[in-house]
């Protein structure tokens, strides 16, 4: 098994294809444990995984949480509001605190961006980006990819539509970065609004029309709206998202045939997929649930056996 280039992972813009690919070979094996009896393995025995989060979180987090105990890990984990950051502990100071406690990986999340980063040049822990500010969110697109590659066998060659609030969604960037490396076509859409400029510089198409964006794809993801949005009046209303820019049983007849339907989650449901989208047997928004469990499992199986 190669291992990362790096101790840490934290972002797919500086993660090569082939480390992407170990990854998602990785998470494959570990999904045989998760759908197995007996969801217990020794990968992590005598390992200490620390969940540092500054945002409210329930799948990722959780999902970190089960993938560190199922391997026999042990997980502990720390909010802002209830530790000595709410005293006005630094980052740093916290980071360094953690790592001198014989702490092996640190996931964090983070509203700022950048911040993973400047843990991970002070500890000699693993560090994992759990999402940061609007940046990126590598463990959800690795999940994304995974969801896809078990589908299609490969992600080269799909043709994937990205449909939602592009401009504040760590989530997209993360999957152009990937989905780019690894061989797929990308194409973003949108309120206007709610892009990007100069997204056609990642290599992706970009349009406001989600109709164009549908048709022909073999993956269409749901992006949520962030509903505080409407209030800076980047959009008119509810009512309107979801009659332009909503995944409708229609929208998506656009598409191929059996095309995977996908959204990171939590869903506004009825706004930006429909209920009906959402009951569909092409729908795979549970099924991402739990390849996240085995994305994370993978990630931090490479990353507590790297060289020092």
């Amino acid at each position: 098994m190669r291992m990362l280039g790096s101790k840490d992972l934290l972002g797919l813009r500086e993660t090569s294809a082939d480390e992407i690919h170990e990854i998602l070979n990785t998470a494959e094996l570990m999904k045989v444990v998760i759908t197995s009896n007996n969801k217990k393995t020794p990968h992590l025995q005598g390992k200490s995984i620390i969940t540092v989060f500054y945002e409210n979180s329930t799948r990722t987090r959780m999902s970190f949480e089960l993938a560190c105990k199922y391997m026999s890990g042990t997980a502990s984990n720390i909010s802002a509001s209830a530790s000595s950051v709410s005293k006005g502990e630094t980052l740093i100071d916290t980071a360094r605190t953690l790592d001198v406690m014989g702490t092996d990986v640190m996931i964090m999340r983070h509203p700022m961006t950048g911040a993973p980063h400047l843990m991970a040049r002070n500890v000699k822990a693993a560090v994992i980006n759990a999402g940061d500010g609007v940046n990126e969110h590598p463990t959800q697109a690795l999940l994304d990819m995974y969801t896809m590659k078990e589908r299609f066998g490969s992600i080269k060659g799909l043709r994937v539509a990205i449909v939602g609030d592009i401009r504040h969604s760590r989530v997209a960037r993360s999957n152009i970065y990937g989905l780019t490396k690894m061989g797929a076509s990308v194409v973003a859409s949108g309120p206007p609004t709610l892009l990007i400029p100069d997204l056609e510089g990642l290599g992706i198409e970009v349009t406001d029309r989600v109709d164009d964006a549908v048709r022909g794809a073999d993956v269409v993801m749901g992006l949520r709206i962030q509903l505080e949005r409407q209030k800076k009046g980047l959009f008119p209303s509810i009512r309107e998202y979801r009659k332009f820019f909503g995944l409708t049983e229609e929208r998506i007849a656009a598409a191929r045939p059996h095309a995977l339907v996908m959204h990171p989650g939590p869903v506004n449901r009825g706004v930006e997929i429909s209920s009906e989208v959402m009951a569909s047997p092409d729908s795979k928004i549970d099924e991402q649930v739990t390849n996240g469990v085995a994305v994370r499992m993978a990630l931090l199986f490479m990353l507590t056996r790297q060289k020092p």
